[in-house]
């Protein structure tokens, strides 16, 4: 009941829909908070409830739902629908072959040679997307690394994002969110737990 009690001071919510015998929350109080065509007719858990509620904030949020540099994203979709998958050769004939990409280079290798028609296309160059949408977050802003500060004042907030090194700790890792929430950057995987990023 205590757990019920401080869910309600949160929520502001009345205590219909809560059922205390088994600590879980049925649909009545769900389609309160959520959108009802969104929401199954299913009971949550605690932990459910709350890790849905910070996926809907999250995809609900102004900061999620801004896109930059939209026809170059849209350039790039447009190049990727005529890109031919590339498959390693002999994959589709051997289970033992993974599917990821191996540059044929038998001097009689039928894919290499591309003589007769049917075969699988070869990676060139001629197949990249456009140049000035590479590497671009599908947001539409730049990938940057970060490991400091230092790292920080060079981007811009109205073009380049925020990626936390693998290696910053949680010390720096707070003092550099800080300072990217002031300045209104994008912070890729900014850690909103103490179990991971």
């Amino acid at each position: 009941m205590k757990r019920i009690s401080q869910l309600q001071r949160y929520l502001v919510l009345g205590s219909e829909g809560i059922s205390p015998k088994n600590d879980m929350f049925t649909p009545r109080l769900i389609h309160e908070i959520f959108d009802p065509a969104k929401v199954s007719l299913l009971s949550f858990s605690y932990r459910e409830f709350f890790s849905l509620l910070g996926t809907y904030l999250f995809q609900n949020s102004k900061l999620n739902l801004m896109t930059i540099n939209k026809e170059l994203l849209a350039k790039r979709k447009e190049a990727k629908e005529n890109k031919p998958d590339f498959v390693r050769p002999e994959s589709w004939r051997y289970v033992r072959l993974q599917t990821n990409w191996r540059k044929p280079k038998g001097i009689d290798h039928h894919q290499r040679k591309q003589k007769s028609r049917g075969r699988p296309g070869l990676v060139k160059i001629g197949y990249g997307g456009p140049k000035a949408a590479r590497g671009l977050h599908p947001s539409g802003f730049t990938d940057n690394l970060v490991y400091n500060l230092t790292d920080l004042e060079k981007l811009d907030p109205k073009k380049d994002g925020v990626r936390f090194a693998h290696g910053v700790g949680t010390r720096k890792r707070k003092e550099i969110i800080v300072k990217a929430i002031e300045q209104k950057f994008k912070i890729f995987n900014a850690r909103v737990s103490p179990n991971g990023s």
